[in-house]
């Protein structure tokens, strides 16, 4: 581990030359790429310096020790070495998961689809809900949400609302809202006061840059319509509505969130293109398969992982096991205490993994 670490550190020596290089600072892309490198790395050198000299304290207070020291100042010196080596301990727990191969994926915009499913009316209710509980998280951590297209129904719910949440490192904390979201509630219509159970399934993907997938102009079929509310009223008469479809995979993508035809088209060519990276890494990346299919999981949408029961005031994320009686709260985004969870879970069994290799 610890030729790994220096192996880093000497990287991110390197890398300061690097950019420091008047070619490279003259050289938009690969600045931009060795920037990043850096930045990836930078917490990983910091704590393995830190690391360092808290071993360099603890030997030179050991060596202390054999010096002719009166009882007290022993003491002193041997209360220094027990916090240097519980400071020791935590370095090292630090650093390993630090070592551990990061989702490249982690630091991307994340592209969000909320369906209601099984429930009519009160799931799309529910998928309102989660789409209001997310944008408020992205609120309390300073990213915005831009809506790219949202079929609402006459109740005020969503048939299906997609949108993007632009911000460092969205993905890597909103990956593991993918799959089947299950509420449980007395809907208002329900005059018996009955509880049902309704669902709603959630798609998150990261945004994709030109760079990761190509997609020709030749590969895509570009439509343009006229936008409509709901109930089919005319809310627009120019032709801005556009739909994009991938002719190599079929995958279409509507867009009408904006007046203008131009910005309508660049969001929508936003989500296909990480719609196409998705299924592509999907069918091409065996080792990205094998962690969307971890002990957390972050891929098979068909998945109930988590029930949201209202009588009780009670979330349960059914992948990890925890129960939190915080449901109001957390409906109002308030969701740090799952979703760091989630990520601890998802480190330990990388870490577990890599220690297994």
């Amino acid at each position: 581990m610890f030729d790994r670490l220096q192996a880093v550190e000497d990287r991110y020596e390197r890398l300061n030359e690097l950019l420091s290089d008047p070619e490279i600072v003259n050289n938009p892309n690969k600045l931009r790429e060795f920037s990043k490198e850096q930045s990836d790395i930078q917490e990983t050198v910091q704590v393995y310096r830190e690391y360092k000299e808290a071993k360099e304290q603890y030997a030179d207070a050991r060596a202390m020790l054999d010096e002719k020291l009166d009882a007290e100042m022993k003491e002193m010196v041997k209360e220094e070495m027990a916090e240097l080596a519980s400071r020791i301990e935590e370095y090292e727990s630090r650093l390993k998961i630090l070592l551990v191969p990061k989702d490249p994926n982690d630091d991307k915009n994340v592209i969000m689809e909320i369906r209601g499913a099984a429930g009519g009316d009160e799931a799309a209710l529910f998928a309102g809900d989660l789409f209001r509980m997310y944008s408020r998280f992205a609120e309390s951590q300073g990213w915005k949400v831009e809506v790219i297209e949202a079929n609402t129904t006459g109740v005020g719910g969503y048939k299906e609302i997609i949108f993007i949440v632009n911000g460092n490192g969205a993905y890597s904390k909103l990956k593991f809202e993918n799959g089947a979201h299950r509420v449980q509630r007395v809907p208002e219509t329900e005059s018996g006061g009955r509880i049902h159970t309704s669902t709603a399934t959630v798609a998150c993907l990261p945004e994709a840059e030109e760079v990761e997938v190509e997609i020709h102009d030749k590969d895509i079929r570009f439509d343009a319509f006229a936008s409509s509310g709901a109930g089919g009223q005319s809310v627009n008469t120019t032709m801005s509505a556009v739909r994009l479809t991938h002719l190599p995979t079929g995958i279409v993508v509507s867009c009408q969130d904006e007046k203008s035809q131009h910005k309508n088209k660049d969001k929508a060519m936003k989500v296909l293109r990480a719609r196409v990276y998705d299924k592509y890494q999907q069918e091409a990346q065996a080792e990205y398969d094998q962690v969307r299919k971890s002990a957390v999981g972050t891929g098979d949408r068909s998945e109930r992982i988590r029930t949201y029961n209202f009588p009780q005031n009670r979330v349960t994320d059914h992948r990890i096991g925890l129960t939190i009686q915080k449901l109001d709260q957390i409906l109002q985004g308030k969701m740090d205490e799952i979703i760091d969870a989630l990520i601890f879970e998802d480190q330990s069994s990388r870490l577990e993994s890599a220690s297994n290799e």
